[in-house]
């Protein structure tokens, strides 16, 4: 399938401009891009302005591309006056599968079939989603972690009619402005790292239900802990170091019949009325006195702080 070169990239539309697309446009116009963003809110556009103007300190820290500039966008009513012109569209509309069907269909129709369509959707599979379109072979997801102008990791997965060259070209894409794309080969409910994320938060919840530990303790577990070690390697490279010298084959020699225990005894919580009450009354009491910007601005700062820390440092 014959795709517009990567390097001829100048614009490119951000269909649903949220807390999620807004994020997307300032990183996009931080990479050098003209950025022409749609909502459907009567705030849409005053949001992504004051988004951007927020988050545009922050990339400059980061280093801007040549060509950067916080004004280079435009608003428009409508997913096709958005993405007519553009030449990449990432769309991030509400997690509602009929209307991602239908914004997709739209999109579809308005770009010419040389231009990828990248869905942001946490959960939802391409195949579902790229049903409507009637050119399927370029829609995948291009699934960021919140917020995109910070967090680098982008998932990219294809569907059944997507062509193998779209996938390709994706990650070839976000890889080149900065991001750090991850290639799922088989499509499944949720991708991979909400999947990952889903079993840890299991296993949080399970301990809280059975009175083992607090919400703020589960949480202090891991962004005490292993969090730490996961802000630059993964878990499988983490048992890797502590098999020591020896390695993974080390570890497993000696732990396989202990890991598998514990993976027998892990549990499967369902949320109660009892557990709801539990982890809400526990992540206001650990929010403490902090408002809900407060504490994003809070978060913001030390992804901020830890990334420009490791932005030399990982592989």
């Amino acid at each position: 399938m014959p795709l517009i070169q990567r390097a001829s990239v100048r614009t490119i539309a951000v269909v649903g401009a949220g807390i999620v697309g807004a994020s997307w446009a300032a990183y996009f116009l931080a990479r050098g891009f003209a950025v022409r963003a749609n909502d459907t809110r009567a705030d849409g556009e005053a949001f992504v302005r004051d988004y951007i103007a927020k988050a545009w300190p922050t990339l400059e820290r980061f280093g801007l591309a040549h060509g950067a500039d916080p004004t280079r966008w435009s608003f428009h009513g409508t997913p096709a006056e958005a993405t007519t012109g553009s030449d990449f569209v990432q769309e991030s509309v509400f997690e509602r599968v009929e209307l991602k069907q239908q914004v997709l269909a739209e999109i579809d129709a308005a770009l010419p079939p040389d231009r990828v369509i990248a869905s942001s959707t946490s959960g939802f599979m391409p195949s579902d989603l790229q049903a409507r379109c009637k050119h399927p072979e370029r829609v995948v997801i291009g699934h960021p972690f919140n917020p995109p102008h910070l967090v680098p990791l982008v998932e990219v997965v294809g569907g059944k009619k997507t062509d193998a060259a779209a996938v390709d070209w994706s990650v070839g894409f976000y890889n080149a402005i900065g991001k750090r794309a991850i290639r799922l080969n088989k499509e499944i409910r949720g991708h991979l790292a909400n999947r990952l994320q889903a079993a840890l938060w299991r296993e949080a919840l399970y301990c809280v239900d059975q009175g083992i530990a607090s919400v703020a303790d589960a949480d202090a577990a891991i962004a005490y802990g292993p969090g730490i070690r996961w802000a630059f390697m993964g878990p499988s490279l983490t048992f890797h170091l502590a098999g020591g010298v020896g390695g993974m084959a080390y570890f497993l020699d000696h732990l396989k019949a202990s890991i598998e225990a514990d993976w027998e005894e892990l549990g499967q919580p369902k949320f109660t009325d009892a557990l709801k009450k539990k982890l809400i009354d526990g992540v206001i009491a650990e929010a403490g006195t902090r408002s809900f910007p407060e504490l994003a601005a809070w978060r913001d700062r030390c992804l901020e702080e830890l990334l420009l820390a490791l932005k030399d440092k990982r592989d």
